[in-house]
């Protein structure tokens, strides 16, 4: 049973959209339609005989739900007809407004290979949105329009840290370009690992059953108080649709992404300063760890008297030094180091267990800015 990402695909027939998201068969509803009696209803007292739940599920969408967003990714394609180039929707998903400089949240696998992208907000005003950074070993996006402040609500971020299994959650998003979707569940389980489009293992993943589809990618799963405490991002399904197995990167990764992603437009994380050898050698040569290859003079891991990969005088290679582990946590593989450093702030010393010559050895490093591509 496969994890599937949740953007939610559009396809075209003869330059026709032929998706019911904007064919005005579905999605975003017109003024008057279905979306906005949701907040005019959530407005209303509320009937009688409503059970505490029931209650604290309307509370909460009217609360939230201003801050749930339709996100929409653009790209080039030919007419077939007239073969004009013109700018198409390829996919679709949800986000949320992060702040009131109009920073929009949703996933990297949302936006990913998008020429250009627009945010249809929930009073279904449509707002051409600006690339600000992706986190893709993360499935983090941002993006940004610029809506007027009295448009923009931002979501309150909770924390994932004390969350509890049976904890209620409620997950918004548009889910096959239903817009304003409300589903609700319970946390599943804690901890859980699931694997980026970067083939990067994201930790901490939020298990939960409320019921996400293609389309809530990107979208807020909130608790009863009306905090964000994930991105719904992937679901486990043998058919592609729900079956109550959904997965969340956690709040508490979000909230340490976005601001860099704001700032500089890309993750930036601590890092020895030095390049490795890929995996799948490393493997080949029955190695669990991460062999360094180069070893730049002014690196963290140069200072720290580390080696890389290179040719003795008689041209025979010599593996670099083989890293196994990061103040006592195993390191087998690449990921594992990534995983590890992330923890950690540039500055931060950190003590490393590494294997020369088939020798055990430990050193101490000062780790630094991950070097600029």
């Amino acid at each position: 049973m496969g994890i599937r990402l949740l953007a939610f695909g559009i396809a075209f027939v003869a330059g026709c959209l032929c998706t019911a998201v904007l064919c005005g068969l579905v999605g975003p509803a017109p003024d008057g339609g279905a979306g906005s009696l949701l907040h005019a209803g959530a407005a209303r007292a509320l009937p009688d005989g409503l059970t505490p739940d029931e209650t604290n599920s309307i509370q909460v969408f009217a609360q939230t739900s201003r801050s749930a967003v339709f996100v929409i990714n653009k790209t080039l394609a030919r007419d077939a007809f007239t073969w004009n180039i013109q700018e198409v929707p390829q996919g679709a998903g949800t986000g949320f407004v992060w702040d009131t400089s109009g920073h929009i949240v949703t996933n990297y696998h949302v936006v990913q290979r998008g020429r250009s992208f627009s945010v249809i907000l929930s009073d279904q005003s449509k707002w051409e949105a600006e690339f600000v950074g992706t986190a893709p070993d993360k499935d983090i996006a941002v993006l940004r329009i610029r809506a007027p402040v009295d448009k923009l609500v931002p979501i309150t971020a909770g924390s994932s840290r004390d969350l509890r299994v049976g904890q209620k959650v409620l997950a918004i998003g548009n889910p096959f370009g239903l817009d304003q979707t409300l589903t609700v569940g319970v946390v599943s389980a804690l901890g859980r690992e699931i694997k980026s489009l970067a083939d990067r293992t994201i930790r901490d993943v939020i298990q939960m059953d409320a019921a996400i589809n293609p389309g809530n990618s990107g979208g807020p799963l909130l608790d009863s108080q009306g905090r964000l405490i994930g991105v719904n991002t992937a679901i486990s399904s043998p058919t592609g649709a729900s079956v109550g197995i959904g997965f969340a990167v956690p709040v508490d990764t979000v909230k340490a992404v976005v601001p860099m992603l704001i700032q500089y437009g890309k993750f930036k994380r601590p890092s020895l300063g030095a390049d490795v050898i890929p995996d799948s050698w490393a493997q080949q040569l029955g190695i669990d760890g991460v062999i360094l290859r180069t070893v730049p003079p002014d690196s963290a891991a140069a200072k720290a008297g580390l080696r890389g990969t290179a040719r003795n005088a008689l041209g025979k290679v010599e593996i670099g030094d083989i890293i196994v582990a990061i103040d006592g946590q195993r390191v087998k593989s690449l990921d594992d180091l990534l995983n590890a450093l992330e923890k950690r702030k540039v500055g931060d010393t950190v003590k490393l267990r590494y294997l020369r010559n088939d020798k055990e050895l430990e050193t101490s490093a000062v780790l630094q800015d991950l070097p600029e591509d």
